[in-house]
């Protein structure tokens, strides 16, 4: 019997984790099958019971599902306990149990360290956007010196810093910067429909890396950052990376994901 797991999401036709996970089972020579299942945009919970009692293994979930995702489970990883997110991307059929986890943060931090050579460590750290993509990778950057978050509203900038106990933390929005970043992280929805966002050329530090979460475009982030002249980098590698971890947690193996970012790139 092959085991069987799938990706859920509306809308979904555009998902390329079907083409990574494959590739990562011919690395690993598991025997699965992935698939992509649109959901009804108020029938998530409906399609992950129908899958449960199909006998899939496991889902991962993206938008705009991964709160709901959170609440079906019965059983949470500590990981996202501890980040208070209150979102999950990846679900586990544990004898028709859900255990949830989120592998986004680990997926990041891991593009940005492995792939990217860019060390977390001490840095200033700005985090555009306070929404699910905020929450989800904010307790995977611990070591920074700083971070801080903006967003178009204030209050729920400051929502997310009140979280942030390791480091020095701040909220802002967006046409309140000024000062220097080494990292920032786009995790707003604005490359979706190609709105520039209201910051200024002087929050991107020499050497600074602005990483935006959207692949698969050149963002007005990206085109702002490099015209300031940032090292710039897509979320293409975050979307292997956090995918990696998932096949992991279901299979206990760890793919290679440099092959797979390489077969992605050049398609």
């Amino acid at each position: 019997m092959v085991d069987k797991y799938a990706v859920i999401g509306n809308p979904i036709g555009h998902s390329k984790s079907p083409i990574i996970h494959q590739a990562f089972a011919e690395q690993t020579g598991e025997d699965i099958s992935y698939e992509a299942i649109l959901a009804p945009l108020d029938g998530f919970e409906t399609t992950v019971r129908q899958l449960i009692t199909q006998g899939y293994k496991g889902a991962n979930v993206t938008v705009p599902f991964k709160f709901e995702a959170y609440q079906l489970c019965d059983s949470l990883s500590a990981k996202v306990v501890s980040s208070g997110s209150g979102a999950v991307n990846t679900l586990i059929n544990i004898h028709g149990k859900l255990h949830g986890d989120n592998t986004d943060g680990v997926g990041l931090r891991n593009d940005i360290e492995h792939n990217l050579s860019f060390d977390i460590e001490s840095k200033r750290i700005l985090i555009l956007g306070a929404g699910g993509a905020a929450h989800g990778v904010l307790n995977s950057l611990l070591g920074a010196s700083s971070i801080t978050i903006a967003n178009r509203t204030h209050a729920k900038a400051l929502e997310l810093v009140m979280g942030i106990k390791d480091c020095e933390a701040s909220a802002s929005t967006f046409d309140t910067l000024e000062k220097p970043y080494d990292l920032i992280i786009n995790a707003t929805s604005t490359g979706l429909t190609d709105t520039a966002l209201p910051i200024p050329n002087s929050i991107f530090a020499k050497g600074c890396l602005a990483y935006d979460m959207m692949y698969g475009r050149e963002t007005p982030f990206m085109k702002q950052a490099r015209e300031a002249g940032a090292q710039v980098a897509d979320g293409l590698g975050m979307l292997v990376e956090q995918a990696a971890e998932a096949f992991y947690l279901w299979r206990g193996v760890r793919p290679l994901t440099q092959p797979v970012i390489q077969q992605l790139r050049s398609a």
